[in-house]
């Protein structure tokens, strides 16, 4: 990682610099931290700011090699789960495993900022701000790195880039805090149909979890009282019918990056869980400020 960050250092040809800011939110470490609620928030907040955000992702876990905007009605198989899940919540993206031709195609759409999802290793687009999540209870582990540890670059990374977002735990010194907030579970046959996360409580519940840290979801869970009857699965897991065998008619809960993979064969009793990351309004302004200062 070092040499190629100092490849691209040495020559900055190789940097393609795009004629609109770019913000990359991404991690030093493998497993969930996060990532996706805060990008959802980035996007809302800077809209709120009077930019036209738009998001570019890699579109891990998906078929489709880009570079391509997504749709409302592309498959998650098709573009990736967070990709999919990110334009459900109204923000333009787009994919592509080269994100500087994948992110042009968000400026022609109409796009007066990119935001990254994930990237802070993927030095070929250039970048106005750097923002890192660490998940506030494992934090960096061990400190050492792959395959000893849990890093992909050394702690020392952190001091390079612009913002460090703590999700959970205590934050240090000018790390800010994130929280993840959801208590609300909607249906997935039929999402007319809400319910407190309470109506569970005090009996037996699947929860399934296809995520970075699937501990975290059962966790939350289980602070509202529910029975969890825990189904971890490995992060991106391509979801079929095949993995859902309960044949006990216990309710089924699970994160809404699971449940765009599940639409097609959702049933009654299957229930998404949404969450949103909660910031500091001091946050976003200073993000904004920061946009605006590039």
């Amino acid at each position: 990682m070092r040499r190629r960050a100092n490849d691209f250092r040495r020559d900055p040809s190789k940097v393609v610099r795009l004629p609109v800011p770019v913000v990359v939110v991404g991690n030093i470490t493998i497993g969930g931290t996060g990532k996706t609620p805060l990008i959802v928030a980035l996007a809302q907040a800077m809209a709120e700011r009077g930019f036209r955000p738009g998001v570019v992702s890699r579109g891990y876990g998906g078929s489709e090699r880009g570079p391509y905007l997504l749709s409302e009605d592309d498959a998650a198989s098709k573009v990736g789960d967070e990709p999919s899940l990110i334009r459900q919540s109204g923000v333009p993206v787009a994919i592509g495993r080269e994100r500087p031709e994948a992110a042009q195609l968000l400026i022609d759409a109409g796009c007066d900022l990119v935001l990254a999802d994930d990237g802070l290793q993927h030095h070929r687009l250039g970048r106005d701000v750097e923002i890192c999540v660490i998940d506030g209870e494992r934090r960096l582990g061990n400190g050492h790195l792959l395959p000893a540890g849990p890093l992909r670059e050394p702690a020392s990374r952190l001091a390079d880039v612009d913002f460090i977002v703590v999700n959970g735990g205590t934050p240090q010194g000018s790390e800010v805090p994130m929280r993840l907030e959801g208590g609300t579970a909607v249906n997935m046959d039929d999402p007319t149909l809400t319910a407190p996360l309470s109506d569970f409580a005090g009996r037996p519940a699947h929860a399934v979890a296809g995520i970075g840290n699937p501990a975290r979801f059962f966790a939350s869970l289980a602070a509202h009282g529910i029975a969890v009857d825990g189904h971890p699965f490995a992060d991106h897991h391509a979801f079929t019918r095949d993995d859902f065998t309960f044949a006990d008619g216990c309710p089924v809960l699970m994160t809404d990056k699971d449940a765009v993979k599940c639409r097609e064969f959702a049933r009654a009793n299957w229930w998404r869980v949404p969450v949103r990351a909660v910031m500091p309004d001091a946050f976003w302004d200073a993000v904004a400020a920061k946009i605006r200062g590039s």
